[in-house]
């Protein structure tokens, strides 16, 4: 069953190939650029800018070239991969999960790139996850890079979901928010975007850099008290806080938005049901639950296994199979190597033993957390073959590990970055 749940997984992702989506959502024929039931007459524009941000911003730009040649498109593309050979792009390799000084140079780049445009000029926005700290530059010089990092490290570790987390980005950046789009304006935007965020919130891929806000300082201000994370920030930072002198970003109101447009190319929802194909050809009965996201992770495990257990009830002699998408809270509490996903099943382990139940769940990018593997799989016989290796789940998950758990009995899920990202997916099975 284990090796059917990787297939199945493996089946997904290349089915979200963006070489494969991109063609099928966007067309350009007698130059006219259509996507959705929109359309841009590309022969009204003399230029066509193209911003790529993300870590699939090169086969982003490079797809969407294609599609309108011979058309050029000059612009900037940055990644968390090195520079690919792009006609006509200045390329940049951004950290990833935090900003680095090549992140700042390239959201410099942009900046430079977007200023006195005129409305006779078309921007093109590919954005993709990953893009908050790929390409990145503070709201103001008294903030440096080190307290950036910082800033982004606290974040990325206090078990904040990803909607709080890019709320906050977006109140510290020059760019982010809607920022780039104001920078652009008069110009003609048209964004297209691969999301790693919930479906219903599009302005937090990337942390929203062309989009309108709708989150506020006060917002912001909620969300650290919540967290609890005010004094773990780094001075600058807090000084903004506590002097309440966070500038406002952008609203759907402002005049950067009146000739934008905004389409979204994939996300969590096309995984979810292309799993569910996958899983249906299997013969089993097949439910999806999308409840859970952004739940923490204890909780979501028990209620997925309860309601697993219940189906198993419900169809006797049938093979049964819970699919969810979306990530899960999962703060960091040791130094070792793993992320949710792997966390997420190591949760599940000594909860199973014995029954005939496997669990997959990994991350569409193909990385999770600080490890080297996108995810791990497991069934009822996998405490017991821990035990034998003399591994303890509870030791693994204090120390943030779940890594080397699943490393050693080669149950992880290694694929390598996949430069696609929609979130994590989620497969229980019971028979």
């Amino acid at each position: 069953m284990k090796q059917t749940l990787r297939e199945l997984f493996l089946t997904t992702l290349g089915d979200l190939s963006l070489e494969r989506v991109i063609p099928r959502k966007i067309s350009c024929e007698g130059g006219v650029l259509r996507f959705g039931d929109e359309e841009i007459a590309l022969d009204a524009y003399k230029k066509i800018i193209g911003i790529a941000i993300g870590k699939a911003a090169f086969p982003m730009a490079r797809s969407f070239s294609e599609i309108v040649h011979p058309r050029i498109v000059t612009g900037l593309a940055v990644s968390s991969e090195p520079p690919a050979g792009l006609p006509y792009y200045v390329g940049y390799q951004g950290g990833h999960p935090y900003p680095d000084i090549q992140s700042v140079r390239a959201a410099e780049v942009a900046l430079e790139a977007l200023s006195d445009l005129k409305p006779h000029h078309l921007v093109v926005y590919l954005l993709s996850g990953g893009g908050s700290a790929i390409c990145e530059k503070p709201i103001s010089d008294e903030i440096s890079l080190e307290d950036l990092r910082e800033f982004y490290r606290v974040l990325v570790t206090c078990g904040a979901d990803i909607v709080q987390m890019n709320v906050l980005r977006k109140h510290f950046s020059a760019i982010k928010g809607g920022r780039l789009a104001g920078m652009a304006f008069p110009a003609k935007q048209a964004t297209f975007y691969v999301s790693d965020v919930p479906p219903d919130k599009p302005s937090t891929v990337a942390s929203g850099p062309t989009m309108p806000d709708e989150s506020t300082v006060a917002d912001a201000g909620e969300i650290v008290e919540e967290l609890g994370i005010l004094e773990r920030l780094p001075a600058p930072i807090r000084s903004f806080f506590h002097d309440q002198r966070i500038p406002e970003t952008p609203k759907p109101d402002h005049e950067s938005f009146r000739n934008n447009s905004w389409f979204c190319l994939l996300d969590s929802r096309d995984a979810l049901a292309s799993l569910t194909q996958g899983a249906k050809s299997q013969g089993w009965v097949v439910e999806t639950d999308v409840s859970v996201d952004d739940w923490p992770l204890e909780k979501a495990v028990d209620h997925l296994l309860t309601k697993l257990r219940a189906m198993r009830d419900a169809y006797p002699g049938r093979t049964v199979a819970l699919l969810t998408a979306g990530e899960l809270s999962c703060p960091v509490v040791g130094d070792g190597n793993g992320g949710r996903n792997q966390a997420f099943v190591l949760a599940c382990v000594p909860k199973i033993a014995g029954e005939n139940i496997a669990i997959l769940s990994a991350g569409t990018d193909g990385i999770d957390g600080n490890s080297p593997a996108a995810g791990a799989v497991a069934d009822g016989v996998t405490l017991d073959q821990g035990h034998r290796q003399r591994m303890n789940p509870e030791d693994y998950t204090r120390r943030s590990d779940s890594y080397h758990y699943f490393k050693r009995l080669e149950e992880d899920i290694t694929t390598g970055r996949t430069g696609n990202n929609v979130r994590d997916l989620r497969i229980l099975v019971a028979w």
